[in-house]
């Protein structure tokens, strides 16, 4: 089966939010808002392989605070498929226009995973006054890199996952082997990072299971994994550089993690050394930097344990407007 735009009917299911879409001049963002307007304004940057409706139970926790944006990033949900421009770089100047067009005044972002990527991007690259504050969840700072500075690169964490789903499924779900898929994970991953990622999941299959894929996967373009494997999706985005030049007040949620002792391979999103670097880098720019340790928590907070989420997130943000702009 082949997912995605050209075969909508079996792509795509509604959701609780009315979706609506935005013109960035290259590509049209899928979004879904709740909340006033009288309120701060909050985007939501979903994980890789995830949609906006990821963040729905959050959104509904968060909307007497917020007015709240939650959007799918381009490859995802119902946003434009673009091959070969899936990179770091691209997806922070879509919600630059994204926030800049239709939001229309400085928001607090708040990514997961590669969503947390761009949130720090954001933080770092964004014009001045656009951010308020970047919430980065569970967010793979140099960990999703091919050489990083500090411990594990790609290929020592998600990669070989990374590089399995774009074998079986192909750039725009061109091979389609859900089946195969299924079958390859226990032969041609290492069983750590099988460990790992039913950890961070949250169950004990982990990620994937099921004759069909999952409703998160049908709206993802594969050619995502590959551009993370091979590193063109951060090949213009150099981690130190762009936490050296953060410009907001940054949280950082970390969440479940650990290192196989056997063969160095990173579980978990980052690890607590490359965590420590990022502190590091952010608290020389002289930004606010807030720290929080959730070992049990899965990958994905924000839908796992959305009060949760929802409450570190409200507190934080409320926090900005006392101690915006000043160093731990």
């Amino acid at each position: 089966m082949r997912y995605g735009p050209d075969n909508p009917d079996a792509t795509y299911v509604q959701h609780a939010y009315p979706e609506s879409t935005f013109d960035t001049g290259e590509v049209t963002l899928n979004y879904a808002t709740t909340g006033s307007a009288d309120n701060p304004a909050v985007v939501l940057i979903p994980a890789q392989a995830n949609s906006w409706w990821s963040y729905e139970a959050a959104m509904k926790l968060l909307a007497d605070e917020f007015e709240v944006f939650a959007v799918d990033l381009r490859g995802q949900g119902r946003s434009t498929w673009t091959p070969r421009r899936y990179t770091v770089d691209n997806m922070g100047n879509d919600l630059v226009r994204f926030i800049a067009g239709r939001v229309q005044r400085p928001v607090v972002v708040s990514g997961n995973s590669s969503g947390g990527l761009i949130a720090a991007w954001l933080s770092a690259y964004a014009p001045p006054g656009m951010i308020r504050g970047a919430y980065l969840e569970d967010a793979p700072l140099f960990s999703a890199e091919i050489r990083p500075p500090y411990g594990q690169g790609t290929s020592q964490a998600v990669g070989p996952m990374h590089q399995l789903m774009n074998k079986y499924l192909g750039d725009q779900w061109s091979i389609g082997d859900w089946q195969g898929f299924r079958e390859a994970l226990p032969r041609e991953l290492p069983p750590a990072l099988l460990r790992g990622l039913a950890a961070m999941s949250g169950r004990s299959g982990g990620y994937f299971g099921g004759d069909e894929p999952p409703q998160s996967m049908k709206e993802y373009d594969p050619e995502w994994a590959r551009a993370f494997y091979t590193g063109s999706a951060t090949a213009s985005c150099d981690h130190a550089r762009m936490l050296a030049a953060v410009k907001a007040p940054v949280m950082f949620a970390h969440h479940y993690r650990t290192v196989d002792e056997e063969t160095g391979t990173l579980l978990g999103a980052v690890s607590d050394l490359q965590a420590r670097h990022v502190r590091e880098l952010i608290t020389q720019t002289g930004q606010r930097f807030d720290y929080a340790s959730f070992p049990e928590a899965g990958h994905n907070m924000h839908s796992s344990d959305p009060q949760l989420y929802a409450d570190t997130l409200r507190d934080w943000a409320a926090s900005l407007d006392i101690t915006a702009g000043t160093p731990d």
